[in-house]
């Protein structure tokens, strides 16, 4: 297949690059530096918020991992948002798979966002990514999938291996190297088009 990875130079987007080239598929890696992380077979540099640029990328492609996230440094989160919501309106033909947050699963109809235990400094981030997620499921004529990562994901080992799960959690943490798997395997063989799903260790 043919994949872009938008966000490609981050800690998830890097690793979605390296499983899929692992496993022969064709990547291209966007982010707004244009630098190439191991296994991209072409780099663009390109703002994940200009959308003339980036539907015709992703029409090009069979599938587009859309692994950005909202700033961390305090700034607005608007650009964020108004990129996967100008995305959306723009209605592009092809597949795209964005990396979600674990803070809008759900424990018994509660999101984890809304728990007390829930830690504040993530609480904006959460906000903007629920916002992000309803954002998806209400389009029309876009095929997507939304993946909400275990409440804990940081780099570690790649056991090639998770459980999976839909709007509650199933484990408390997973490897960003198992993430990335669960991504290139949704890609190959999907199983959630047009919904949210979630992985954990």
């Amino acid at each position: 297949m043919k994949i872009n990875v938008i966000g490609a130079t981050g800690m998830v987007g890097s690793r979605v690059v390296a499983e899929a080239a692992r496993r022969g598929h064709e990547v291209t890696a966007i982010s707004r530096s244009g630098a190439a992380p191991q296994g991209a077979a072409h780099a663009e540099a390109i703002d994940f918020g200009d959308t003339a640029k980036i539907v015709p990328g992703i029409d090009a492609a069979d599938a587009t991992v859309i692994a950005t996230g909202p700033d961390r440094t305090g700034g607005s989160h608007d650009p964020y948002l108004n990129g996967h919501r100008d995305l959306i309106a723009a209605k592009p033909k092809h597949r795209v798979l964005v990396v979600g947050g674990a803070g809008s699963l759900e424990v018994n109809g509660v999101q984890l966002k809304d728990m007390p235990q829930f830690p504040a400094a993530y609480h904006k981030e959460a906000v903007t990514m629920g916002e992000m997620l309803a954002a998806y499921r209400a389009s029309q004529g876009l095929d997507w999938t939304v993946l909400s990562p275990a409440p804990m994901i940081a780099p570690g080992e790649r056991s090639g291996s998770y459980r999976l799960g839909t709007d509650s959690p199933v484990g408390d943490a997973i490897s960003a190297e198992d993430y990335a798997v669960a991504i290139v395997d949704e890609l190959e063989k999907p199983a959630h088009r047009g919904r949210r799903f979630t992985v954990a260790n």
